[in-house]
Parts: structure tokens; sequence; C-alpha cells
């Protein structure tokens, strides 16, 4: 994915409407130099989430004039200022931190441990013919371990392109985090055994074997009680710090851009 390089990021001028919040204009010169904080893939997305990022800032600078806060705080300070005297944020009770641990069970758990041995038939990502010709070969050797033809570790020993070869394809104990996303998902759903279906990375097609399976084990309440307060608090923060921007820009005037208010209160 090519991103617009941090510096780099000019705009055409006139390319955008003007953007005001309230009476104040937000110049082009500062949008186009908020943008080496925003990369994206096109010019008018890097553009769009700066003004978004600037025209958040002037309200929440607008609401500290509107508060009378000292004008020696500098800028951060006076919007954590804001923040902390505007937003009405209740701190979850144990019975909403008790309620929440019973209705996600699967998200209170100790980790899936798992010993898992792999046979990789390595493709580039965008060598689609080298990809295409790969498959075909992962499902040939596929076919002779299920029929009982040929023995696992030899194949990883003659095919696979990954290191682990030199241990009969075994990659040790893994559990979640420790692999890429997209083999690390399929791999953890499954039991014991030889996977009867290939499994694609970004590094190719791999043939799986599970050697051990050890389901995690639930966590008690009272060790997981603080985090699940913590994410509750934040959650709650996140929900009045978007009420509380949807009526500042309702109030004042948003032009030029359109409002679409982030999770979260931290501003680049």
């Amino acid at each position: 994915m090519q991103l617009i390089p941090t510096g780099e990021a000019e705009k055409p001028r006139n390319q955008f409407p003007p953007v005001y919040v309230g009476d104040t204009l937000i110049s082009e010169e500062n949008i186009a130099r908020e943008m080496q904080h925003h990369p994206a893939e096109e010019v008018a997305e890097a553009w769009h989430s700066a003004a978004k990022s600037l025209v958040i800032r002037e309200l929440l600078l607008q609401q500290a004039k509107a508060l009378n806060l000292p004008e020696e705080l500098d800028e951060e300070d006076a919007i954590a200022r804001v923040l902390e005297q505007q937003l009405d944020v209740p701190e979850p009770s144990d019975a909403d931190c008790e309620r929440f641990y019973a209705s996600n069970p699967g998200r209170f758990r100790s980790p899936t441990l798992m010993a898992v041995s792999h046979i990789l038939l390595a493709a580039a990502p965008d060598d689609v013919p080298e990809r295409m010709r790969q498959e075909d070969a992962g499902q040939q050797l596929l076919s002779s371990l299920l029929e009982g033809r040929a023995q696992f570790e030899a194949l990883a020993k003659q095919y696979s392109a990954c290191e682990s070869r030199h241990q009969g394809g075994s990659l040790g104990q893994i559990s979640k985090g420790q692999t890429v996303e997209e083999f690390e998902r399929p791999v953890l759903t499954l039991n014991e055994g030889l996977n009867p279906e290939l499994i694609e990375s970004r590094y190719g097609w791999h043939i799986v074997r599970v050697d051990q399976r050890i389901d995690g084990e639930p966590l008690p309440y009272e060790h997981v009680k603080p985090k699940i307060r913590q994410y509750l608090s934040e959650s709650v923060t996140r929900r009045a710090f978007r009420q509380y921007l949807q009526v500042r820009a309702a109030e004042t005037g948003v032009q030029g851009v359109d409002l679409e208010i982030p999770d979260s209160p931290l501003m680049q």
C-alpha cells in the first residue's frame, strides 16, 4: 500500500472547500501541515482526516475560552481542562462489571495452548500463478497424508519452506498473538490431528497438524475485575466524548468537512 510520505502531503489549492468552525477559518496551510500525521492512500482521505482533527481541536479551544479558563494554559492543558470539567463520565459499578463478566465468558479465559506442526508451501502474496501452483502441490501432499501414503515429518523435511522442517515441521507450542492473524485464526479452532484442508497465509499455503491442544480455563472474576472496570470506563468515556462533540459542533456550526466523531478523545 502506497502511503503519503510524512512531510510531503501537499494538496492542490482550491481542491477542497474552506473549513470553518463558527466564524473561524481553518487555514489551508494548517491542514496541509496536519496531514503529515494522517497518512493515507489518497490525498483526499488524508486531507479530510487532518481537517477533522483540527476542527475538533478548535471546537475544544473555543469552549475553553467560553469557560474563561486561564489564558496562560497551553492548548493541550486547556483541552484537558475542558474535558475534565465538561464530560460527565460515571464510574462503572460493581454490578456493571459483574454483568459484563457474566455476559462475555469467552473473553475471560486463560490462553488456549497448542502444539502445532506445519508444512509451508511458499509463494509471494502478489504472485498469483505461483500461489495456484503451490496450492495444487499442497493438495497433492495433503491427500497423500490423509490416505496414509506418506509421513508428515518426511514431507516437511522435503517440501516445507519453513525452518521448522528441520524439526519435522514442528512449530512448538503456540497461543494467541504468536503467529500471523490469518494463520492463527483458523488454527486455534482446530482439534488435535491433521487438518483436512489447506490454510492460506501471506507466506503461502500450510498443511497443519495439531499435535496437542490444551483449552484455556475460565479466569475468576476477581482476577479480571480491574481490567473490566477499565474497559467499561474507557467505553463510557468514548461515548460521552462523541456526544459532547456532537453538541458542540451543532451549537458552534461546522462547515467544509463532515465531522465524523472519533472513538477516542486523543488527538494527534
